[in-house]
């Protein structure tokens, strides 16, 4: 594609993932990006203690970057999980659940700031992508195209003939367009949040099964462990934010000792800064975020979180963000770069996918928190992975279909549902078919 002129210049608000991603993308086809960040250039300040939540890269986050030529390079810093391994609260040997009836599909744990630096890396190697860090976005004119910033030299002015709001899930893009009137929103916080724990090498290897998500399922309670190449686990703890039994019950060394002895009590010989992550590390949010429309005028755009964030329980908030850059790409070649067309057409594509993933994200807390280590859910998920070697590309577990696929995740829901309400018919006719038998049999008795 040819080369463009500075007046087509298009500002990306937001050097997160979605962004970083997304300036990639944009200087392929030949614009000019303007790359704004609030933070300063996180290659080379420090990190924000406890908001690292390590992140679960699949199929459709690899192949946004596989369409780049980034995966390679991305995934030198990834390692596969091929399942879950759910820790007991009454000791013993952890068990493992695999992710696919093969067995040998992975997800992948890549710390979310080894990934933003290495697409950051990547877009501001571009020679028509300019990096502006230290801006905060503070006035925006959505029909002008004018940005205000604030940077550590004052309020600064720029301009862009698109604005694309890749700024995260408190948006500041969303933000402008709300006080101006051209959009609606929906925030639903749980009444759940986290906080980011340690368990770090132990004798110089890993200290648990580095090839699986850890899971230590507590009903009221939940954590998670996940590896690191330097041979940590970052750990997550899912709890209430309010009550006696939260995150805001907890305060003395010896009570917070006391909490994960009773309830993950093979966490503690692991963690020995434990406490100190605990009472230092801050407590994060966890929600929804929903908004409509996503663009104005055809000038102003939000993708990834900014338009739809979704709880962290499926893994695909970034594979959901990253998909999206891949729409909005394709929505440009259909419409010959005609920006007012392009992005309420990614809205009509995208919508649907995204409240699919978010109601599954939600669905999938419950069923981490509270189901995975009883007998009837792993009996079911041997049943499903039965189902999908008997019957393989004809039915797919939903996991799979979310994980290892690009399938839309709407249409993910649908063809679960139909295979659900299949398996249901099926098992309803045998059984009534058993019955049938069992009456003939007493029949002949008599």
């Amino acid at each position: 594609m040819s080369a463009r002129s500075e007046r087509d210049e298009i500002a990306v608000v937001g050097a997160g993932l979605a962004g970083c991603l997304l300036a990639c993308y944009l200087a392929r086809r030949g614009y000019p990006v303007a790359l704004y960040e609030r933070r300063p250039d996180p290659r080379t300040g420090t990190v924000e203690r406890g908001r690292s939540i390590n992140l679960a890269l699949s199929e459709r986050g690899l192949d946004a970057l596989r369409r780049i030529g980034l995966e390679d390079e991305v995934m030198a810093d990834a390692l596969p999980m091929r399942g879950r391994m759910i820790h007991p609260v009454e000791g013993g040997e952890p068990e493992f659940q695999s992710y696919s009836g093969s067995g040998d599909r992975a997800i992948n744990s890549i710390s979310r700031g080894t990934l933003n630096n290495a697409l950051l890396d990547a877009a501001a190697a571009l020679p028509n992508v300019r990096v502006a860090f230290d801006h905060r976005l503070v006035g925006l004119d959505p029909l002008g195209g004018e940005m205000t910033f604030e940077t550590p030299q004052g309020k600064v002015t720029a301009t862009a003939s698109v604005v694309l709001g890749a700024d995260g899930a408190g948006s500041a893009v969303r933000g402008q367009l709300l006080a101006y009137g051209g959009l609606t929103e929906s925030l639903d916080f749980l009444d759940y949040g986290y906080k980011e724990l340690t368990i770090p090498p132990l004798g110089g290897e890993f200290a648990l099964d580095p090839g699986a998500l850890h899971i230590w399922p507590r009903g009221t309670s939940m954590m998670i462990a996940l590896p690191n190449p330097d041979r940590s686990f970052t750990c997550t703890l899912f709890w209430p934010t309010h009550g006696t039994r939260s995150f805001a019950s907890l305060s003395s060394p010896a009570a917070i000792e006391q909490f994960f002895a009773t309830h993950y009590p093979d966490l503690v010989p692991l963690a020995p800064n434990l406490v100190d992550d605990y009472q230092h590390n801050p407590v994060g949010v966890l929600g929804t975020v929903r908004c409509t429309p996503w663009q104005v005028a055809g000038k102003v755009g939000l993708i990834g979180d900014a338009a739809h964030a979704i709880v962290p329980f499926y893994g695909q908030g970034a594979n959901c963000a990253f998909e999206d850059v891949v729409e909005l790409d394709r929505c440009l070649d259909e419409c010959d770069d005609e920006w007012a067309a392009a992005l309420p057409l990614f809205q009509h594509r995208r919508q649907d996918n995204a409240e699919a993933i978010a109601r599954m994200a939600l669905a999938n807390f419950v069923e981490m928190r509270d189901k995975v280590a009883s007998p009837v859910f792993r009996t079911r998920k041997q049943v499903e992975h039965a189902l999908e070697r008997a019957l393989p590309g004809r039915y797919v577990s939903q996991y799979e279909l979310v994980s290892f696929s690009t399938t839309p995740y709407a249409q993910v829901r649908r063809r679960v549902r139909a295979q659900y309400a299949v398996v249901g018919a099926v098992a309803a006719g045998a059984v009534a078919l058993l019955a049938g038998g069992v009456r003939a049999a007493l029949g002949r008795r008599r």
